[in-house]
C-alpha cells in the first residue's frame, strides 16, 4: 500500500476551514468508516476509546464521547442534514464543552484509482468561531484522527 498524502488545510473564506486528505482505500470503505459505529470507534477522536451513537441518514443524529488517557471525556454531537452514500455527508457539529457553537460540515468523497480523497469543509457562523476552532488544535486533532483512520483502513483492504 502506498503512502497517503498529508492532510491539507485551507481557509477558503473568513467562516470556513477545509481539510483534504487522501486515503489508500476505496471510496465505499472510507464512506463506511465515517458512518458506521464499528469503524468510527477505531479512528475518530485520534484513536482514543470512543462511545458512538449514530443514525447516519438525513434527520438522524450522532453523538461521540472521546475518552482520553488522562481520564477526561469530551462529547461531540450533531445532526445529519444530507447523506448520499458514498459521495457526500452534510452534518452539524457541536463540541459539548462549548454548547451553542454549531458548525456545518460538508464531507465529499472522491475516488481516484482506488484511493479516496476526503474533502471536509466546516462553516462557522463567525470568523471568531472559525479562528477559535483553529486555535483549539482542531487541525492537529484531525490529522491524528485521519492517521488513525489510515491505520484502520490498512487492516481492511
Amino acid at each position: 500500500m502506498s503512502e497517503p498524502s498529508d492532510m491539507v488545510v485551507d481557509l477558503p473564506s473568513d467562516h470556513e476551514i477545509t481539510l483534504t486528505r487522501t486515503f489508500a482505500a476505496p471510496r465505499d470503505l472510507v464512506f463506511a468508516a465515517h458512518t458506521e459505529a464499528e469503524h468510527l470507534k477505531r479512528w475518530w477522536g485520534r484513536g482514543n476509546p470512543l462511545d458512538v451513537e449514530i443514525d447516519a441518514r438525513a434527520g438522524g443524529r450522532y453523538r461521540f464521547v472521546e475518552h482520553t488517557g488522562d481520564g477526561d471525556a469530551y462529547g461531540f454531537r450533531g445532526e445529519f442534514r444530507e447523506v448520499v452514500a458514498p459521495e457526500r455527508i452534510v452534518q452539524t457539529f457541536e463540541f459539548e464543552g462549548l454548547p451553542g457553537h454549531v458548525a456545518v460540515e460538508t464531507l465529499v468523497f472522491t475516488e481516484r484509482a482506488g484511493r479516496t480523497v476526503v474533502t471536509g469543509t466546516t462553516r462557522f457562523d463567525t470568523k471568531q468561531e472559525r479562528d477559535g476552532m483553529l486555535d483549539s488544535g482542531m487541525t492537529q486533532g484531525a490529522a491524528e484522527s485521519y492517521a488513525a483512520l489510515e491505520r484502520h483502513l490498512a487492516t481492511l483492504v
